[in-house]
């Protein structure tokens, strides 16, 4: 196979067989960029290897294009963008040829300059495998010394060299074939996972910032559940989220059983990913449930329970994002919210509900309410698909009363009128006790709808509040003139 004309269409590999013939570098376009031309999907990310420095090369490609490179002189790598006119702006990694294996027990990997072959043997899968040459007497030939056009076609993840060999050079890469079957849609050869099954321990030397970053893919792909279920069956589930694997299962007293908690959190993982692409909404669907297998209870007149799994769950995910090295912002306060509040929205579909409850939510959810009911809705399952209807149907009389009641209150971003600087300045308090104990009677107030989200309404409430607890408002301290808001 020769992809010499379509490489033609694209300056920066005109620019870079130049200048590499020019230094005397054979050079070639390795990995995914070649996967992905073949599988005809769109990339973004070109990467070079040469036989010589792979610095040097960037920076002669640099100086002809007119562009800045980026040397990471401590990896022999080097990097430029260049803006193409069909795909825009293109990130191209520069690399010299080389061997690259791991000791027994250690993290960094031991590198040294290397063949083609070399660089070829180094590599993932077979898939990630293959290049083109850019060098004048072979320019554009596919060189593919594992088959990999083969394993594209027949929809195969395999290793180049023996399983054990490729998953002990780097523990990561079963991470990598397991994220590959699962973004591609392919099969893992049997003698593949294999490999994985008995090297799945050496994950643990493995940094968790790199098996994040694979585990994030997976999660963002179509279909979740499927790398999921690869990662347990090969063992590595185990190692990363153990409270997951815990979830699975089935256990019967008095002939009733609970739902399978692991199988049925990958289907709302699913479900949500047929909504959104939000990785924080998808690790939420994947949390949701984490804290049933603590919370499970046998009741001989209603069955299992798992009450309170909700608040339990919620604050197990700090925990469990500083352990995966997990960002510890505001990401991860919306996934707790999330799981904290994932049962609210399911007792609101019950007919005569108040719209103090439905304040309630508002208030809570804030600006995650949309992430929260697409959660809620992703949650709803069941193999009877009549019942799934029925549940969503009503949902959808839930939510349209919540819109309708945001709508009209304007809770979305809820602030009561009420803050603790104007009730310290109206009873000349410092920050105390009493200052908390008004200002929650005040929100409660609002949210029942005692009173408006108005300072004309709520002040003299405010004033009320003061006075049983036995504090005197300042003689400055006058009610709003009314209409004031």
């Amino acid at each position: 196979m020769n992809f010499s004309d379509f490489l033609h269409t694209k300056p920066i590999f005109e620019r870079i067989a130049t200048q590499a013939r020019a230094l005397g570098i054979p050079a070639y376009v390795v990995g995914g960029y070649v996967r992905d031309l073949v599988l005809k999907r769109p990339s973004k990310d070109i990467d070079i290897v040469c036989l010589g420095s792979g610095i040097a090369l960037a920076e002669a490609v640099g100086k002809a294009a007119k562009v800045n490179v980026t040397v990471y002189q401590n990896f022999g790598t080097a990097m430029l963008r260049v803006d193409d006119p069909a795909d825009g702006l293109i990130g191209v990694e520069f690399v010299g040829a080389r061997k690259e294996s791991y000791r027994a027990d250690s993290r960094k990997p031991v590198v040294e300059d290397g063949t083609l072959q070399d660089d070829q043997n180094r590599r993932d899968l077979t898939i990630n495998a293959m290049s083109i040459s850019l060098n004048p007497d072979t320019f554009g030939e596919l060189i593919d010394p594992f088959n990999g056009l083969t394993d594209l076609k027949r929809k195969i993840i395999r290793t180049p060299l023996a399983p054990d060999i490729t998953f002990s050079d780097d523990p990561l890469r079963m991470m990598r074939a397991i994220r590959f079957a699962t973004q591609l849609n392919f099969d893992i050869d049997a003698d593949t996972f294999d490999g994985i099954i008995r090297m799945n321990d050496r994950i643990g030397i493995v940094s968790m910032e790199r098996i994040i970053e694979e585990l994030n893919k997976i999660i963002l792909a179509p279909t979740p559940s499927y790398g999921f279920k690869l990662l347990y069956q090969a063992g590595l589930l185990q190692h990363l989220l153990p409270e997951l694997v815990a979830l699975k299962g089935v256990e019967t007293v008095d002939g009733k059983g609970h739902k399978d908690n692991f199988y049925h959190t990958l289907q709302v993982l699913d479900n949500v990913a047929g909504r959104s692409n939000d990785l924080w909404l998808r690790w939420s669907a994947l949390l949701h449930d984490i804290a049933k297998t603590q919370t499970k209870r046998f009741d001989k007149r209603v069955g299992w329970t798992f009450h309170g799994h909700e608040e339990v769950g919620a604050r197990q995910v700090p925990n469990l994002f500083r352990r995966l090295k997990l960002p510890l912002n505001e990401h991860m306060k919306q996934v707790q919210k999330l799981v904290r509040l994932h049962m609210r929205p399911i007792p609101l579909v019950k007919d005569g509900i108040t719209d103090s409850a439905l304040r309630r939510l508002l208030f809570d959810a804030g600006p995650d309410l949309e992430n929260l009911l697409t959660l809620c809705r992703a949650d709803i399952t069941s193999k009877n698909h009549d019942k799934v209807q029925r549940h969503l149907q009503r949902f959808d009389q839930v939510e349209q009363k919540l819109h309708d009641l945001e709508e009209r209150d304007q809770l979305r971003n809820f602030q009561p009128v009420i803050t603790g600087e104007l009730i310290m300045e109206t009873f000349g308090l410092k920050p105390s006790k009493e200052v908390g104990e008004i200002k929650v009677a005040v929100r409660e107030a609002i949210l029942d709808g005692t009173i408006p989200n108005r300072l004309d309404e709520a002040f003299p409430f405010m004033l009320d509040m003061g006075k049983k607890l036995g504090l005197t408002p300042r003689q400055t301290a006058n009610s709003p003139s009314a209409g004031q808001s």
